[in-house]
Parts: C-alpha cells; structure tokens; sequence
C-alpha cells in the first residue's frame, strides 16, 4: 500500500485527514504516542481542545488505551485495534502488542524521530526494504522481498524506518539508546549493500539528551564502518592477527620463543588493531571468517566526499525518562501493556562489549 492509501484507509474509520496521517505514522513506527508529539505534528496546542478530543477519540472507541505514570508526570496512548491496523496492510504489526516498560522510550524517540520529516515515504517492513533493494538491482530478482529476507538475515539489521523523499534521497533513521556503538556498526553494515545502490543519501543518528557525550563516538564509527577503507595490507595483517587471536598463540613457547620478528608484529598489530571497529570486526570475523574483511565499496567510502551522502546527527529536545515505568488500569485480561522496571536485569547489559580486548 502507499501512503495516501494507508492515509484513506484510516480516514474511512471517521478521522480528519490530519488525524489520519498521524495515525499512520504511529502504527507503522512505534504504536505509542502522547498529546506532545500529536501537537507538534498538527500545530495545535497539546493540551488544547482539539488535542484531547482526538485522544478522547481514540479511547472511547477502543481503538487505544491510556495508560499513567505511577507518578502522575505523563499519559502514554497504545494504539492497538486491529481493524486499524489490518486496514493499512499491517495485520499482525508487533506495535499492536503490549510493550515492555524498557522499549517505552525507544518507541516514542522513533515517533519523534519519524516527526522530524513526516512527509517521507517510509520503508518501514523488512519485506519493504527488500523490495526496493530489488528494483535497484537485479539482487533476489526471481525471489519475493519475504525469501529474499530470510535467506539474508545480515542484510537490514534492526527495525529501523527508511524513508525516501520526493527527490528520491534515501533517509535511514537510527535512534542511539546505548553509550556504546556495537549494535550502531552491524547496523551500518547491514545496509552497505543498499548503500552502493543509492544515488543520494543521508544517514540521520537521533540521540535522546542523556546520549549527548557519545555523538562524538557515533561519528566516529560511521568513519570507521563507511568512509575508512581497508586496503590489501592491513587486510593481510588482519587475517595474520586474527588468526593468533583464536589459536592463543603463547609466544613464549617454541617455535615463537625464539621469533622476535613474529612477537613484534604482534605486538604492533595489537595497538594499531585496538579499539571498538576492530573488537567489532573481530567478533564477526569467530562467524563468518574472511569475508567480511571486504572492503566497503568505494561508492560508498566516497559518498561523504562527493556529497552524495550527508550525515545528520541530531539530539532530541525531550527527555524521556517520566515514561518508565508505566501501569495499565484497563483491559487487565489482556497482556500487561507495561512490564515492572524493576523485575530482573532481561535486556540490561552490565559491560560495553566495544571496550572488551581482542583475546
């Protein structure tokens, strides 16, 4: 479906073509929303009258439940409905379901994300993705986006939206909720292919207030995963080091104790192979071997260069801590909208994988 067809769909059920819009926006990009990110997109007061007779709306009618903070700071809408969502194309949408309390404010930093240029034709699906990765080239042409999705699980990490605008410039939106960038370069890597396809691009990292002292390290990596080419010697030197990495090689131990040349090239490739990209590289290199010592394309590489590509790392206004945790007071039958913050560590992680040491 397109949008002015999601669009129509929507308005169907009784809703202004505004209200329409934003509705869309919502289920194909987190299904949570509050009064603030409805006001900034229709330009009315968020807590005006036509603000809270939408929500209103959307809650007498069933179509989405309230839900308050135990401290009474904020009210998060779920839109949830079925028919909504079956009415664009997206029956079985994971944003439908009840989210827990750890992916509030990821889902509404999308939202607000998606905000910045509501206009795009957003690529929200990995069967979306694929389909246009296809059209631009001949790449799974005799297979449909869902086998060629499944057949290539590295291609597309994440659920993060593209959106492509009038001029057919290609936005890929990452929002940063972690101070390290390990999940941020298999992300980079995962779209390489469809980089070298596009003739335009722009690259758009939006980072919450509490993220602001790691924008420096963000951009570091995209220099390191896009721009930073490996040539053939330091790729050969890679394959060497690696290689002593995983045997553990004691250079204490015959025939290495003697080998002063070979200790100390393992020594300079330990301090020039130091840090995020290549704890990074290495990890995937334990699973997929040589291959992924690739080179990115040089179109890529020299995207930046030639300004085809632009990379825009923007920090959000808003804070978003007041939204966790959150308690449902409706339809208790149903899955619990909000998981308790404060049972077990699931999805918390204790160390930055980025400053562990290659072995």
């Amino acid at each position: 479906m397109t949008t002015a067809e999601r669009v129509q769909a929507i308005v169907d059920y009784g809703f202004a073509e505004r209200q329409a819009r934003f509705l869309v926006l919502v289920m194909r990009h987190s299904g949570l929303c509050i009064k603030r990110q409805y006001g900034t997109f229709a330009n009315v007061a968020r807590g005006g009258e036509k603000c809270n007779a939408f929500f209103d709306k959307l809650v007498r009618r069933g179509y989405a439940i309230a839900s308050d903070c135990v401290h009474n700071r904020a009210r998060l809408y779920h839109v949830y409905y079925k028919p909504l969502y079956h009415a664009i194309g997206e029956p079985e949408s994971r944003y439908r379901r009840g989210v827990p309390a750890r992916q509030v404010a990821e889902r509404l930093m999308r939202l607000d994300a998606a905000l910045m240029s509501p206009d795009l034709d957003w690529l929200a699906t990995r069967s979306e993705k694929f389909a246009y990765l296809t059209a631009r080239t001949e790449v799974h042409a005799v297979e449909s986006p869902a086998a060629a999705s499944e057949q290539r699980p590295d291609l597309f990490p994440g659920t993060f939206p593209i959106g492509i605008d009038a001029d057919g410039r290609a936005v890929l939106l990452y929002v940063a909720t972690k101070p390290w960038t390990e999940d941020f370069r298999t992300f980079l890597i995962g779209h390489v292919d469809l980089l070298a396809t596009l003739a335009t691009w722009t690259l758009r990292v939006v980072f919450p207030p509490s993220l602001q002292r790691v924008v420096v390290e963000y951009r570091r990596a995209v220099y390191e995963q896009l721009e930073n080419r490996l040539d053939a010697q330091t790729v050969n030197d890679l394959q060497w080091y690696f290689f002593h990495c995983r045997r553990g090689t004691d250079w204490r131990q015959p025939p290495y104790n003697s080998a002063d040349s070979l200790k100390a090239r393992f020594r300079q490739c330990s301090t020039a192979f130091a840090g995020p990209r290549f704890a990074h590289l290495y990890r995937r290199w334990l699973v997929n071997g040589d291959s992924v010592l690739t080179p990115v394309p040089a179109t890529v590489s020299d995207a930046f260069a030639s300004g085809r590509a632009g990379l825009d790392l923007r920090l959000l206004s808003h804070t978003y801590d007041q939204f966790s945790p959150l308690v449902s007071r409706r339809r208790v039958r149903r899955s619990r909208l909000m998981a308790d913050a404060t049972e077990g560590d699931e999805g918390r992680r204790s160390l930055n994988p980025s400053l562990n040491p290659v072995p």
